[in-house]
């Protein structure tokens, strides 16, 4: 399974959100844990899209990110990284994808993708760790 691959990220971002962080973002939408779910699983698929999007213009550039998400230490990915810096760069249209299927604003949405960020980036490690052991 590749690291981007859309089978099932959204289940692993389910599995690896934690409470907290969960009603972090229901806070900043202002609602329940549960409609903030349905806003996280609106956002990855968005985010998704964006870089399978991305894989199609700038092959290059997603190809270099996935080498550093195979070979990111056991810790996971630091932001700052190629992957981080693919994920800011679909981060804008995917917020805006978003909005438009939750009614929240981009700037919201853009918010929650912020407050994703690391649980993407573990979710990204964790599956390219995975398909090293394969």
């Amino acid at each position: 399974m590749s690291p981007m691959s859309e089978d099932s990220l959204e289940n692993d971002v389910r599995d690896t959100l934690d409470d907290e962080k969960l009603q972090e973002i229901a806070d900043v939408i202002g609602t329940d844990p549960a409609a903030a779910q349905e806003v996280v699983d609106a956002t990855v698929s968005a985010l998704s899209g964006g870089l399978h999007d991305r894989a199609v213009t700038s092959p290059g550039e997603v190809q270099q990110a996935l080498a550093e998400v195979q070979e990111a230490p056991l810790g996971g990915l630091d932001a700052d990284g190629l992957m981080g810096g693919l994920l800011y760069r679909v981060s804008g249209p995917a917020a805006h994808a978003a909005a438009r299927r939750t009614g929240l604003a981009p700037e919201t949405v853009s918010r929650v993708i912020e407050l994703l960020m690391p649980v993407l980036l573990t979710v990204l490690s964790r599956r390219a760790a995975r398909g090293a052991r394969r």
